[in-house]
């Protein structure tokens, strides 16, 4: 549809077209060597790359069509047209795979998740330039015909308009380089003033539930609280079905605790997405004594090493058990009134209560009771001792010894045991031992061969997760936390500080590899500055859209930025290239080859943003689930897009003059009054 619009011919509309599902086969093919697979990265890439391969074809077709516009036979056209922009697409290829880079060498998890994604892009990018320098030329020689009539009124006026404006901005050209360093600045603020964050929170359709109740609850209460609480989980109108299970085992460390998953409805059968569902449930399950749900969001992509109640968490570690018991509660206290966090909480249950049997050693042995045989009697009742097997045709049985399940409720009931004793008789347990009950950990957690207590929290609405780790920090300064025991994030919350300070050097490494690459092929190194002089713009704009669409900048949205760098260069690349080529071949001067150069490549510009743009509104417009993973790669190129193709349509060629002005001034040259304002 673009192709169509703006040259006005359907075989120019099939051509680029072509490039597409070619160069994603090979792709495919290239993945299934290389042993990837298809997964959220990979598909996320395809995506963004079906806007960036037919960008190669669409400039080489364009510059074919205005050959053939030119009076040249359709062979001529193609032979020419692709000779002359042949430097353009290595140029802008080879600068592309140069910005991905340092995905490649991105350390952490978040390196081995995105290296795929990295390396799937850099294959179609390859492969695009290789059909759109070989397959299309060919297609438009045999395909392409001369235009039957002029060129469209609308084009013909948009042409007109930005001479005009392009003239105005020549005339005004240190206005315009105070615009371009004012956009500079304006970026640089627009980073430091935006929350950060990590991956966006998905919704999938699955809630993942740790219940916890009192530390002496028994299984029978703690069966009928579950029960209560999935009633009620049950009648919010957004869930479907869930399952749910108590008991210790290799999931549950407690009694006291058990798990829900919780299967939401499609999203088409529902209002809400699940942060409002969790907010909603946790608001209904407020009232329900005795018992506390703790719910997050199923991810498609999670790094945490270990199971926590809610999606963040950290780690304190101590010398002992008592330092725990008497800071945790403090430092959970001063989270609480912490606005940027939600649902605090705490594995550390140090108010278990047991039961502790003190054997009266005399008069056990006056009854001719040892204690083998105590340990045997209690064993028998509380122990599910085995002690036979029936046998049928078809399976066996096992016979287990117990007490009845109301004869084992309350400490009370180990007074009703009897143990034999000297002569046979049987001595009831009351006449040689008490019970005390004492105050003890349920379970006792340990990191690094030393006691600690892991706390985790959600993000409270409107909140990022940077807030939320200097919420933690400050809380923890506040109730002047002891360096005995250190503070350490875990999973999401620690990748994040890794990559938090690592995010600058990420974006400044594919700017030099793009600086390396282009001096390399242009032999100069004035040329790539005023390539890299559209980046600031590309920022601003992505910052801006983050912001109006309430995002943090997470991993994704600084993939999407280092995208930016390679896509949005092109329009430099492509104005610098003709400029070049009408300053050597035909003898014009800095400012009639610049302001030629804009004039002739300003379609190609337009239609090249037009598909980029195009190709990443799936992911900012998609609603589905999961869709929140991918949204700020599809806000951060469609605003980076608009705002650079707004801005480096007249800042480009003033920065080029201003490069060229100073290049002549440093071979001792006067520069000429047409390069000048």
């Amino acid at each position: 549809v673009v192709m169509f619009v703006f040259l006005r011919s359907l075989p120019a509309t099939i051509i680029p077209g072509v490039a597409v599902p070619l160069s994603l086969v090979g792709t495919f093919g290239l993945m299934y060597l290389l042993g990837h697979s298809l997964n959220n990265l990979t598909f996320m890439a395809l995506t963004i790359a079906t806007g960036f391969v037919v960008d190669d074809a669409i400039v080489v077709t364009e510059n074919i069509s205005r050959h053939l516009e030119m009076g040249r036979s359709p062979l001529e056209a193609a032979v020419a047209g692709a000779e002359q922009i042949g430097f353009t697409i290595l140029s802008l290829t080879v600068s592309l795979v140069a910005v991905l880079i340092p995905l490649l060498f991105m350390g952490d998890v978040v390196g081995r998740l995105f290296r795929e994604f990295a390396v799937t892009l850099a294959i179609a990018i390859l492969l695009s330039a290789l059909v759109s320098l070989t397959l299309t030329p060919m297609m438009c020689a045999y395909l392409l015909r001369p235009p039957a009539g002029d060129e469209s009124f609308l084009w013909k006026r948009t042409l007109r308009l930005y001479d005009r404006l392009l003239g105005a901005v020549l005339d005004h050209q240190k206005l315009t380089l105070a615009v371009a360093g004012g956009v500079l600045a304006l970026t640089v603020l627009l980073y430091l003033a935006i929350p950060k964050g990590f991956f966006p929170a998905q919704d999938t359709g699955l809630l993942l539930g740790i219940t916890e109740a009192p530390p002496s609850i028994g299984f029978e209460a703690m069966a009928g609280r579950q029960c209560e609480l999935a009633r009620r989980v049950l009648e919010d109108p957004a869930v479907e079905s869930l399952s749910s299970f108590i008991g210790v085992d290799g999931v549950n460390p407690t009694l006291n605790s058990g798990r829900m998953y919780i299967t939401l409805k499609p999203l088409e059968d529902r209002a809400d997405r699940a942060p409002a569902v969790i907010r909603r449930l946790n608001k209904r399950l407020a009232s329900l004594p005795g018992i506390t749900l703790h719910l997050q969001a199923a991810q498609d992509l999670t790094i945490e090493d270990r199971i926590s109640r809610t999606q963040y968490q950290f780690v304190l570690e101590a010398l002992t058990q008592e330092d725990l018991e008497l800071w945790v509660p403090r430092l959970l206290a001063a989270l609480g009134r912490q606005p940027a966090l939600a649902d605090v909480t705490s594995d550390l249950q140090a108010r278990g209560r047991s039961a502790h049997l003190v054997l009266d050693r005399d008069r056990a042995a006056s009854l001719g009771l040892s204690v083998a045989a105590l340990d045997s009697a209690l064993y028998s009742a509380f122990g599910q001792r085995m002690i036979s097997t029936i046998f049928t045709q078809t399976s066996q049985y096992r016979v287990i010894l117990e007490v009845k399940p109301e004869f084992r409720r309350t400490p009370e009931d180990l007074q009703q045991i009897y143990v034999s004793g000297g002569g046979g008789a049987m001595v009831p347990l009351s006449a040689v031992a008490r019970v005390e009950e004492r105050l003890v950990p349920l379970v006792l957690n340990r990191q690094g061969q030393f006691p600690c207590a892991a706390v985790s929290f959600n993000l409270a609405p409107g909140y990022s997760l940077g807030q939320a780790v200097a919420a933690v920090e400050d809380s923890a300064r506040a109730v002047r936390l002891p360096a005995s025991l250190p503070l350490a994030f875990q999973g999401a919350a620690r990748a994040f500080q890794a990559s938090l300070s690592g995010t600058l050097w990420l974006i400044l490494a594919a700017v030099v590899a793009v600086y390396i690459v282009l001096g390399v092929l242009y032999e100069h190194y004035i040329h790539p500055l005023t390539i890299l002089s559209t980046l600031p713009s590309a920022g601003a704009g992505a910052l801006l859209a983050l912001m109006a669409c309430r995002m943090d900048l997470g991993i994704v949205g600084i993939i999407g930025i280092i995208l930016l760098i390679g896509i949005v260069k092109k329009n430099a690349i492509m104005m610098i290239d003709f400029a070049l080529e009408a300053e050597r071949g035909e003898g014009k001067t800095a400012r009639e080859a610049i302001h030629k150069a804009c004039l002739l490549r300003l379609r190609p510009i337009l239609m090249t943003t037009v598909t980029a743009i195009l190709g990443a509104l799936p992911m900012m417009l998609g609603w589905g689930m999961g869709a929140e993973l991918r949204r700020p790669l599809g806000v951060t190129m469609v605003g980076g897009l608009l705002v650079s193709q707004a801005l480096t349509l007249f800042t480009t060629p003033v920065i080029y003059l201003a490069f060229d002005r100073l290049s002549r001034r440093r071979r001792k040259e006067r520069p000429s009054p047409e390069s000048g304002s």
